[in-house]
């Protein structure tokens, strides 16, 4: 998500996913059916984010403070002391990315244009709780196979693809790693999914095919389910006296956060 620059982070290590011919898969419709059974349940999220790895090619850290519901979310980048470095709300097609400490906002923007421009990640209101839960996938879907007992994939356009995986034969499948289409046969980037609690993961890499873009590891503490988050949530109260940039203008500055707010 959005970061602040910090302290260098290792880059996160990724799934090991198997390779070799698989074989048809006639059980991975109910395979994936119960992989998402724990993220289906949930209609909101709320969670600490300590996020490590590099977004355009500098290394970040940051400690994210998050909310999110269907179509919406929340994101501020806690400081040691005072005000957050930065708020991002969105609901709907309308986001807002506020930086307190330096008084400049982007107002009813694209929320996965300002989250793109910001941190490389472009997700849309729609698609924050469900990736946060490990529950978005690419549709549609073909081709499923079995690699072995305790693995199962699915391939569809774009380079798009899924892995199921169980730690035995009566364990729980679930949904370790997605890459989501892009342009020709080339995915856009992927999602990991691990340390799994309640059937829902607490270590999260994102990592764009572009490896300059982005590569970043979330881990999730502090998560409660289904907690009530009113519309105030995805709201952000923005002075009058805030200085009102552009999208555009927010690319240009070439970092995460206005300059005062990085680490010395």
């Amino acid at each position: 998500m959005c970061l602040a620059i910090g302290a260098a982070a290792c880059a996160p290590r990724l799934t090991k996913l198997p390779s070799g011919p698989g074989t048809p898969s006639p059980d991975f419709a109910q395979a994936l059916v119960d992989a998402r059974a724990a993220c289906e349940r949930v209609q909101s999220l709320t969670a600490e984010i300590a996020v490590t790895g590099s977004v355009a090619g500098q290394r970040t850290r940051a400690h994210l403070v998050a909310g999110f519901a269907p179509a919406a979310g929340r994101i501020e980048a806690v400081a040691p002391f005072g005000a957050p470095l930065f708020i991002f709300v969105a609901s709907g097609a309308d986001g807002t990315l506020y930086f307190p400490r330096e008084d400049r906002v982007v107002e009813h923007g694209r929320p996965a244009e300002l989250l793109e421009a910001v941190a490389g990640v472009p997700l849309a209101s729609r698609d924050l709780l469900r990736t946060m839960t490990g529950c978005a996938i690419p549709e549609p879907l073909g081709s499923a196979q079995a690699i072995g007992e305790n693995w199962r994939t699915s391939a569809g356009e774009g380079g798009a693809k899924i892995y199921l995986r169980r730690e035995t034969s009566s364990a729980p499948w679930r949904l370790v790693a997605v890459f989501h289409p892009g342009a020709g046969a080339q995915w856009s980037w992927r999602a990991d999914y691990d340390a799994f609690q309640n059937g829902l993961p607490t270590v999260i890499r994102l990592v764009s095919a572009e490896r300059d873009r982005f590569n970043i590891q979330l881990m999730l503490s502090q998560i409660e389910t289904n907690v009530p988050l009113g519309p105030d949530t995805f709201r952000v109260e923005v002075p009058s006296t805030a200085e009102r940039i552009g999208v555009e203008q927010l690319r240009r500055s070439g970092s995460v956060a206005p300059a005062k707010t990085r680490s010395r």
